[in-house]
């Protein structure tokens, strides 16, 4: 199993940013071009990107019918040129509701795609994905606040935990996850690696850690738990800050699988 390394790239009208916890008013940009930002984590070795539409996933309508609908698409726009700037896979998401978003998403230049709310309130789009397009092109995002999970762009609490829906999701057919610690999401202060690495053990699911990653030692740590299940780990804020080399943080991927 390859331990995988995702730079992040945040959409938000379109260009890329950073938000600490979710919160849309605790902002960073980071760049107006996310095709160069993209050629830029090619160019220091990443072997796979996680994009994430944030108008999308903070639009509570589908997006053809919202307020948000312009800078929803101008990001659909950035991920056909992201796919046009670099020959890498692409995971994505951010406000996918229904397959016609999945499947536009895909035409677009996404290897797969994370579905979050939709998993949660609409199941039944989960299993209509999972028919139409496979196991492998299919990820479910489940983002937690003390083990409860969140939607609509971090803004509501289901009254279910992580491991209900993970199981859920599991009986679907589904084979990847994406476990988000939102209170530790932006803010360096280091991944959530028993929660992650329980939600692994317990489900059976491949699980690709995210939120809170401070540096290498969270790299180290979450790698070794691959036979566990941990497959990999999204990257934000410690790269673009700086506090975390991306080249360095392979390096310790590719140590793991010798």
């Amino acid at each position: 199993m390859t331990f995988t390394i995702y730079p992040a790239i945040d959409l938000r009208q379109g260009r890329v940013v950073r938000l600490r916890q979710g919160d849309p008013s605790a902002q960073t940009v980071y760049g107006d071009d996310p095709a160069e930002v993209a050629r830029a984590w090619a160019a220091r070795g990443a072997t796979w990107l996680h994009v994430v539409n944030l108008d999308g996933a903070l639009t509570p309508q589908p997006s053809s019918q919202a307020a948000g609908a312009t800078d929803v698409a101008l990001n659909l726009r950035r991920l056909a040129e992201i796919r046009a700037a670099v020959n890498l896979p692409i995971q994505f998401g951010g406000g996918l509701r229904d397959v016609a978003d999945i499947a536009q998403a895909l035409a677009l230049g996404a290897t797969r795609v994370v579905l979050g709310t939709v998993a949660v309130r609409h199941p039944e789009i989960v299993a209509q994905a999972l028919a139409r397009f496979g196991p492998e092109r299919i990820v479910v995002g489940l983002d937690a606040r003390n083990g409860w999970v969140s939607t609509h762009g971090w803004r509501e609490t289901a009254a279910l935990d992580v491991m209900t829906v993970a199981r859920r999701m599991t009986g679907l057919g589904v084979r990847r996850v994406v476990y988000t610690d939102i209170a530790r999401d932006g803010m360096l202060t280091g991944v959530n690696l028993t929660a992650t690495l329980a939600l692994a053990r317990a489900t059976g699911l491949a699980v690709i850690a995210s939120g809170g990653v401070a540096g290498l030692d969270d790299i180290r740590s979450l790698a070794a738990h691959q036979a566990d299940g941990i497959e990999g780990v999204i990257v934000g804020q410690a790269l673009y800050t700086g506090a975390l080399d991306l080249a360095e943080a392979l390096a310790v991927g590719v140590q793991q699988e010798t």
